[in-house]
């Protein structure tokens, strides 16, 4: 099985799931939906890098039941991701938004149905150098100051951010174009999908921005929150005050809707026509069936029980 990793990020994971799954595994008709143990073939997911982990863990323990079938996992983005779905090419499409209405069309003109499966919850996490005792809790406005288009070239120091910050250069690190978590916290923060200053250093490789924030005391990045806890030692993560108040990224801040506007759902999505073989239906049957389990094992923030609901419906939908 191929396994696309970030770090040492799904080596953790792959502990974690030996441990945590285990009693899962061997009794996997008690959880939910699992695979048989029959099928054989190959499944392929690309997308997100964000939802990359949690999908290889769920390859991880279902390879362990079903040695017969390879599950592949990319990672180019969940724009790029949905361009290799949308062209036939991948049977999963990782995302960390929703499909966009060009994106659906460029499906549709290609004949691909596909339905799309809630799968965890995510809170987009800011970060800052450890030695930055000031950013504490950032306001909507000031992540605006510091990431919106209108500031390219001219905001470049933390007290142009806030008169009250120190004088210390600025140094950002993000994600790509192609990322969904660049498309969410754009459109979140700046009020327009992909509206970003584009003087910062892009990155689709989570570990690499992790390194530059960590490199200069004036840094500051985002990034899902499941690799912010793995790297929490060599990071800080900043409030957000999204006009209620102070609050730090949480499971518990995602679940109870007070962490905004950067809570958010990930994704993913199903080519139906994939779903009618074998693999591919044991695979997201047994993937639904554990998500609760394979959830926390890779530090995602789990579904309610509102969206697990909806979440078995939309499967049981797909195998009607």
């Amino acid at each position: 099985m191929k396994i696309m990793r970030r770090g040492g990020r799904l080596a953790a994971v792959g502990v974690a799931l030996t441990s945590a799954l285990l009693l899962a595994a061997c009794g996997s008709q008690q959880a939910g939906p699992s695979g048989s143990g029959q099928a054989s073939g190959q499944v392929r997911a690309d997308g997100s890098s964000t939802v990359a982990p949690l999908t290889s863990a769920a390859a991880e323990l279902f390879r362990s039941e079903n040695s017969n079938v390879n599950v592949t996992v990319a990672t180019s983005g969940t724009g790029g991701g949905f361009e290799q779905f949308c062209s036939g090419n991948t049977d999963i499409s990782n995302a960390s938004r929703a499909i966009g209405d060009d994106e659906k069309a460029r499906c549709q003109s290609a004949g691909i149905e596909f339905t799309e499966l809630l799968v965890a919850n995510d809170a987009l996490t800011v970060v800052v150098n450890p030695d930055n005792n000031w950013a504490n809790c950032l306001t909507v406005e000031q992540l605006k100051t510091i990431w919106g288009p209108e500031s390219e070239r001219r905001v470049s120091n933390w007290n142009q951010v806030d008169p009250s910050f120190p004088d210390v250069p600025l140094a950002l690190f993000g994600p790509g174009t192609d990322s969904g978590t660049f498309d969410y916290f754009t459109d979140e923060i700046n009020g327009d999908e992909g509206a970003s200053r584009t003087d910062y250093s892009a990155s689709e490789d989570d570990n690499v921005l992790v390194q530059g924030v960590e490199g200069a005391r004036g840094a500051t990045g985002y990034f899902g929150y499941s690799y912010f806890e793995e790297n929490q030692g060599k990071l800080k993560a900043v409030q957000v005050n999204g006009g209620q108040g102070c609050v730090l990224p949480s499971a518990e801040t995602v679940q109870n809707g007070t962490y905004v506007p950067l809570a958010r759902p990930l994704f993913i999505y199903v080519n139906n026509e994939s779903f009618k073989r074998p693999e591919v239906a044991e695979f997201v049957k047994f993937y639904v069936g554990q998500i609760d389990q394979i959830a926390e094992a890779a530090q995602f923030v789990q579904l309610n029980e509102e969206q697990k609901a909806k979440l078995k419906a939309a499967v049981d939908g797909l195998a009607a």
